[in-house]
């Protein structure tokens, strides 16, 4: 029988995150999720009139390929699969795992080529494509965020068919108030950071990109990053569990990072010069995400959260910075994870994980209790 919730989220994705219509074609892909989810996703773009095509994956299978992948089988697949993608008008993503944990095997190097050789084709998805990005719960989700399966599902549900045009008024504040700011200082528990934005466009993420949604981020001037900061999310890279990161900067480049796993950090930072400089600046503001559970798509967006990212910068705002590697790191600053500030330009705006600004408030997880 067909879950109800599935159609609910199918509608979401394919009429408000992607917008499809007549006869633009979509590709879904299905990472390790439900068929169900899928044939809900193929009729709901159907419905809209577009044309869905279907690919599928198994992160075993990914895994045998990766380990003993090579330069000419990647060239290969990147060709051919860049070549269905530049004939999409969509990409819809749904991402389950049943073990986050199932690439920690494969040698560094074997990823680094992965991402260096498959980097054509996500621009072209993120560049020149609608689309949108989801995870799929299961109970290896629900083991992560300390709740039954069950209670997991109800959650999921819940927090990724948000009624996001309630956060759009003070999205587009933000959005606005981040455009006229020059100098960010952000600080809290092992972090006193400063950079500029100055000229950076912000970019509103309210449903259209990624489910769960819920930021409005920008990009810091290249070499302006200065001063040291610390993330107390826990974050999973390339299958490893990475537990308090701190990075130091100067001018802009990361000079020293540490971590639980600080031999495998560094080897990430490593991958290319551009590793080392920071691609991205997000304000998170989904109301029901309150807690980290190792999974970036939900704990970027925590209520009352920054994310700071080493790698490739979004071309929508942009400094310039090139890198095979994007990862956002986390940082929560309520009051229940050590509290802390973000001022633009000498203005207060957020404390202790709340907005100050009148026009700003109705984004506090508070205002939707």
């Amino acid at each position: 029988m067909q879950d109800a919730r599935f159609d609910k989220l199918a509608f979401l994705l394919v009429n408000y995150s992607t917008a499809l219509k007549r006869p633009e074609k979509v590709l879904i892909e299905s990472f390790d999720a439900p068929d169900e989810m899928t044939i809900a996703l193929i009729r709901a773009a159907r419905k809209a009139g577009a044309i869905p095509f279907v690919q599928l994956q198994r992160a075993r299978i990914s895994r045998e390929l990766a380990l003993a992948i090579d330069a000419r089988q990647l060239d290969l697949t990147a060709a051919h699969e860049l070549a269905r993608m530049k004939k999409m008008d969509a990409y819809i993503a749904v991402r389950g795992s049943n073990n986050i944990s199932e690439l920690a095997d494969v040698p560094i190097d074997r990823m680094k080529l992965v991402a260096k050789k498959l980097r054509p084709l996500q621009d072209q998805r993120v560049q020149k494509t609608k689309w949108v990005v989801l995870r799929w719960p299961t109970p290896a989700m629900a083991q992560l965020a300390g709740m039954s399966t069950e209670a997991f599902e109800d959650f999921f549900f819940k927090v990724c068919t948000l009624d996001y045009r309630k956060l759009q008024p003070g999205m587009k504040a933000l959005k606005t108030l981040m455009e006229k700011t020059d100098r960010v200082e952000i600080k809290g528990p092992g972090t006193d950071l400063r950079f500029s934005m100055k000229g950076i466009p912000a970019i509103i993420c309210g449903g259209d990109r990624n489910i769960p949604d819920g930021e409005v981020f920008s990009c810091p001037v290249k070499d302006s990053v200065q001063g040291h900061v610390t993330f107390n999310a826990p974050s999973i890279y390339q299958s490893t569990g990475f537990d308090n990161i701190r990075l130091d900067f100067r001018d802009g480049k990361i000079v020293e990072a540490t971590s639980n796993q600080t031999k495998k950090l560094n080897a990430v930072l490593d991958s290319d010069p551009g590793a080392r400089y920071i691609g991205e600046f997000s304000l998170g503001c989904n109301p029901y995400i309150l807690h980290p559970m190792r999974d970036i798509l939900f704990d970027e967006k925590i209520a009352g959260s920054f994310h700071f990212t080493p790698g490739q910068a979004y071309r929508e705002a942009d400094n310039g910075n090139r890198s095979q590697v994007h990862w956002d790191m986390v940082s929560i600053q309520r009051k229940d994870y050590g509290g802390g500030d973000i001022y633009f330009d000498g203005q207060l705006v957020r404390r202790d994980g709340e907005f100050l600004p009148r026009q700003l408030r109705s984004l506090n997880w508070t205002s939707f209790r």
